[in-house]
């Protein structure tokens, strides 16, 4: 019988926090830029990889990608300055599992801003412990940061359900021993709720 979890580790960006690609668009096209160049410059993996793990900061990385893309920094940093707005439901499904009694681990692949930017959103005591790969040295979906990020909330993998938008990631958490939640905009989260008895 799958042991029924007691603690949750959610994702941040795609599952909790989301971006109207609208904005974006709309500064790339002022500058001449294809809508999504940005985003997609700063995914390239060479250029995320130092920044998700510590090794550069937000601020470095901003600026690897008007370099890559040939266009003044301030173009970067205006495309920056959408945060994004924070899923309702989600959030009250994080409320909602550590009213249950369960710990809730944010678990993302985020830079050295991470801090600045939850509490911009209100969301710095919502969680009992963050796992910021930038801090920890491991991103998901290395094997390692799924026991880094269990460790945190005092919890063994077999007892915790991870929720995140990436397949990659979903299976890289079921192989770490973790029950795992592919999650798609506007899922009400009714199957996470059952899987966690609330």
């Amino acid at each position: 019988m799958i042991q029924r979890p007691t603690a949750l580790l959610i994702d941040f960006d795609g599952v909790l926090r989301r971006h109207d690609p609208a904005i974006a668009a709309a500064i790339e096209t002022r500058h001449g830029l294809e809508p999504g160049a940005i985003l997609a410059a700063g995914l390239e993996w060479d250029r995320q990889l130092p920044a998700i793990t510590g090794e550069i900061t937000r601020e470095e990385w901003l600026s690897s990608i008007a370099e890559a893309l040939g266009v003044d920094e301030s173009v970067v940093l205006e495309w920056d300055q959408d945060k994004g707005e924070i899923v309702p439901e989600v959030l009250q499904f994080v409320k909602d599992v550590r009213k249950a009694g369960m710990k809730v681990g944010l678990a993302t692949n985020a830079m050295d801003d991470l801090p600045a930017v939850l509490a911009r959103h209100g969301l710095t005591k919502k969680f009992d412990a963050v796992a910021n790969s930038s801090e920890i040295s491991v991103h998901k979906p290395a094997p390692g940061y799924f026991r880094a990020a269990c460790a945190l909330i005092d919890a063994h993998p077999k007892q915790c359900l991870f929720i995140d938008d990436v397949d990659r990631n979903i299976r890289a958490a079921r192989a770490a021993g973790l029950t795992a939640y592919r999650y798609t905009p506007g899922d009400d989260l009714t199957y996470a709720r059952k899987a966690l008895g609330i």
